[in-house]
């Protein structure tokens, strides 16, 4: 894990999804450990259509990497307001660059109160060795 990055901006959940907040929405993806446990990503399932809502800990899409399927879990609630268009041609993006272009969602909160039970960066990475 020596290796891997997460950004000290970000905020992180459990289920291994990254959150940056701009004002009242925030980009999802998924960290940097995730995808170096997945493998090589060959396939995302998002909601490709926008607009759709997204609950806290709700799954909103599958990974499959060429190791397993993996649900993706919503770190916070809201409204889907934009996905990443890229992943469906080139899923490896998040292998790649899961912070920069293989960002997977932006979503409008419903409830920025949700954002406190996420960790910061310090929090994230002794969760992963408590592991």
């Amino acid at each position: 894990m020596a290796n891997l990055n997460h950004p000290s901006d970000l905020k992180y959940s459990k289920s291994d999804e990254w959150v940056r907040v701009n004002g009242d929405e925030v980009t999802v993806g998924i960290t940097d450990y995730a995808q170096d446990q997945l493998g090589d990503i060959v396939y995302i399932e998002l909601p490709w259509s926008g607009e759709q809502s997204v609950e806290e800990d709700g799954k909103f899409g599958d990974i499959e990497s060429v190791k397993a399927t993996s649900e993706l879990i919503s770190p916070i609630s809201g409204t889907v307001v934009k996905v990443n268009e890229q992943l469906k041609d080139t899923p490896e993006l998040v292998n790649d660059s899961p912070y920069e272009q293989g960002w997977m969602m932006v979503v409008k909160i419903s409830n920025p109160g949700e954002l406190s039970n996420l960790m910061d960066a310090e929090q994230y990475l002794q969760y992963l060795e408590g592991r």
